[in-house]
């Protein structure tokens, strides 16, 4: 008999790969933060011996999901500006707060809250774009979070730094000093292409490539957007960052709203790859992403529920529901957008737009133990015919009782186990209290 760190048993197990498998009475074997095998819970217990044994028998595992786009520190705006138009809830409400209120402390205090929240929804890695990507990154290492921190550049001062060289600068030092760590990498994050000029684009898309990591950018979010860059340039967004050689595989573009037939043509050529935001493109009403064309067209389609102060959770849960049930109406058609496939977005498909698919996305052996347990035993999740549809159709994040990162037990009985859940409320509390003063 072998002996091992982990073994969890469970009533379902949906490995993500194969894909629409489920299967009964199984078990997963951990050890040393990686999955050691997947095996029928009758074999599970004569092969090994585990220092930690857990019988979930009214839940199902699945890979942790991956909330490929986010603005972690924003959950400190939360409710402040509810039901505007994109650019006025920008203009007016957002960017005012933030370029008084963002700081070190700001930034840290938010992604910390968030951090929390994303566990307790059975979320395990989250990508980021905000300022201060440092405080980011602190705050994820101290929940034991896996992120993909971005690298913001924009063209304009903040508190963070002065222009887009001085943005780059700081990055690739946080590049640096974040070298083989295990759960912490790196993106660049350059906002959008109406903040961030043609030459530091090449710039970022050179430094990219030399140091093989993703780049991300806000792309097509709304119809204003896409109109105002035909009259200053006489392009669309997507037409100008193919002749500057932008678009590639490495390319995760956010939002992606406003797509003719002849721009999915353009993004496959180029194998860019999509963050959709149901949720958050819904709330401020920028448009539909047409996301059954996409998957036809063979695109790599993720999910991210945007920042807390534009949807206003980090729920993705609620967010594979949406993106199933907004795809069936935009397609006009019932069997667009299965359960399966709204949970392969939330899932592998995050892990291939940021190139950790040999990693995480997946419940395989030789991959990081990145795993959630939802107790399916609920009224609201009964009776049960297909676990797969029941985990996107009827489940919600308060059915995730655990959350393993990297074989760490994160979420203990619905528990944080790295952060203080009290002290956080208290924190994101007096944040209200100083920004409403």
């Amino acid at each position: 008999m072998q002996n091992i760190d982990t073994l969890i048993h469970a009533k379902w197990l949906i490995p993500i790969e194969p894909a629409a498998t489920v299967y009964e009475n199984y078990s997963i074997a951990i050890d040393k933060g990686r999955i050691l095998a997947l095996l029928p819970s009758n074999e599970a217990d004569t092969q090994y011996h585990a220092n930690e044994i857990h019988r979930l028998d009214n839940h199902a595992l699945l890979p942790g999901l991956i909330n490929t786009h986010g603005h972690a520190a924003m959950t400190l705006m939360r409710g402040l500006a509810d039901d505007l138009p994109l650019m006025t809830w920008l203009n007016e409400h957002i960017w005012p707060t933030e370029a008084k209120w963002v700081s070190n402390e700001f930034v840290y205090d938010g992604s910390l809250i968030a951090c929390a929240e994303m566990l307790r929804g059975g979320t395990t890695c989250f990508t980021d774009m905000y300022f201060f990507p440092e405080e980011v990154a602190r705050a994820a290492e101290q929940a034991h979070i896996r992120a993909s921190v971005g690298l913001i550049v924009i063209n304009f001062p903040s508190a963070y730094a002065q222009d887009a060289d001085d943005y780059l600068r700081k990055g690739l030092a946080l590049h640096d000093q974040l070298r083989g760590n295990p759960l912490i990498k790196t993106s660049f994050a350059p906002h959008a292409p109406y903040t961030v000029s043609d030459e530091a684009l090449q710039k970022i898309n050179t430094l990219a490539e030399e140091l093989d990591i993703p780049i991300q950018i806000h792309l097509h979010e709304t119809e204003d957007e896409v109109n105002q860059a035909v009259t200053d340039t006489g392009l669309r967004p997507i037409e100008r960052l193919e002749k500057s050689g932008f678009l590639s595989s490495r390319l995760i573009a956010v939002h992606m709203t406003q797509l003719t037939n002849e721009d999915i043509q353009t993004l496959t050529t180029h194998g860019v790859q999509i963050a959709h935001c149901p949720e958050s493109n819904l709330k401020l009403a920028s448009g539909f992403c047409p996301l059954q064309k996409l998957i036809d067209a063979g695109i790599n389609v993720a999910l991210g529920t945007d920042g807390a102060a534009s949807n206003n959770d980090l729920d993705m849960f609620s967010e594979m529901r949406t993106a199933a049930l907004l795809a069936k109406a935009v397609a006009k058609n019932a069997s667009a957008v299965s359960a399966e496939q709204a949970l392969r977005m939330a899932t592998i498909n995050g892990a291939k737009a940021l190139g950790l698919e040999k990693e995480i996305g997946s419940l395989e052996t030789g991959k990081a133990a990145d795993i959630i347990a939802v107790d399916l035993s609920a009224l609201e999740t009964q009776p049960m015919y297909n676990p797969l549809s029941q985990l996107v159709y009827a489940a919600n994040r308060q059915q995730v009782s655990d959350v393993w990162v990297a074989g760490t037990h994160v979420v203990k009985q619905h528990q944080l186990t790295t952060l203080d859940t009290e002290q956080l409320c208290q924190t994101a509390h007096q944040w209200q209290q100083k920004i409403n003063s």
